[in-house]
């Protein structure tokens, strides 16, 4: 007897390793996520050749979002998210940092993983020490960031993991404040893009006031996410409601793979951005290294 997506249960599913935590249901993965993205090649391969331009990745450390009714999402980082747009600006030429808020290893939601995919896995464990082993983020803020630091772009990816802890970390805060005086590259896509509240802290009104960016559409968080199973319960705030109470216009209501970019903010609204997203951000940052000699 043949089995269909539609056959799958919407039930959350159970994750052993938490109490009261739980993964998407099996029918939500079956309509979220798929063995293969939608990459079709790099436009920029060894084309910034300079040898000093990185990118600075935060990512997310916590595993679980606590939800309204007590229950526990087992998210992190989406995998694509974090993968994909790193894969473009790797191949451009451009180095790779990751931090995470104390240092933890960071979290990726690996039932996310597309496992016949060769350009996500090839990054995935090219990078998989430094995940293992990030920088501490506060660290990085008093060692390394200056007018002269090497870091071309911060790189913030999504799943529902960049929730927790980014938008109150003030080294997060203090990370943005210094890409936005040393005019240099912002780049998130989904709900990475939680991490711009963080700007705000300890100021009057958030320096990216009047800066429009794509999120993760609030609809399905508080919607379809919840009628498949994707998400065990409510998250207890909105990021794309939030960001527009601190000023920043999100230019989409949708998940249709779309970018943005808005002066060195560039944004991609969810997975299926991930492969255009790497495309816009490693073709500005190779333009951008030419441009600095």
């Amino acid at each position: 007897m043949s089995h269909t997506a539609d056959d799958l249960s919407k039930d959350p599913a159970p994750d052993p390793a938490e109490d009261n935590a739980y993964f998407p249901s099996p029918y939500s993965l079956s309509k979220y996520t798929s063995p293969k993205t939608d990459f079709d090649g790099v436009r920029h391969k060894g084309a910034y050749t300079g040898g000093r331009w990185k990118v600075l990745m935060i990512a997310a450390e916590e595993r679980y979002v606590l939800l309204e009714n007590g229950k526990m999402f087992s998210t992190g980082n989406h995998p694509v998210e974090m993968l994909l747009p790193l894969h473009h600006m790797m191949e451009a030429g451009f180095g790779v940092d990751v931090a995470t808020v104390t240092g933890y290893p960071a979290k990726l939601e690996l039932w996310a993983m597309p496992r016949e995919d060769e350009a996500v896995l090839a990054t995935y464990e090219a990078l998989k020490p430094k995940l293992k082993q990030p920088k501490k983020l506060s660290e990085v803020v008093a060692e390394g960031l200056g007018g002269d630091a090497d870091y071309i772009a911060v790189f913030i990816p999504g799943g529902h993991g960049a929730v927790v802890g980014l938008p109150g970390s003030a080294a997060v805060g203090r990370t943005l404040e210094w890409a936005l005086t040393n005019d240099r590259f912002i780049v998130t896509l989904c709900h990475g893009p939680a991490a711009l509240l963080a700007a705000s802290l300890g100021k009057e009104e958030n320096p990216f006031k009047g800066y429009s960016a794509c999120v993760f559409p609030d609809a399905l968080d508080k919607g379809a996410n919840l009628d498949i199973g994707y998400l065990p319960g409510r998250l207890p705030w909105l990021v794309a409601d939030l960001l527009g109470k601190e000023g920043l216009n999100v230019v989409n209501d949708d998940m249709t793979g779309r970018t943005h970019r808005d002066r060195k903010l560039l944004t991609g609204d969810s997975p299926l951005a991930s492969h255009a997203l790497g495309l816009l951000a490693s073709g500005a940052l190779v333009e951008a290294a030419r441009a600095a000699g």
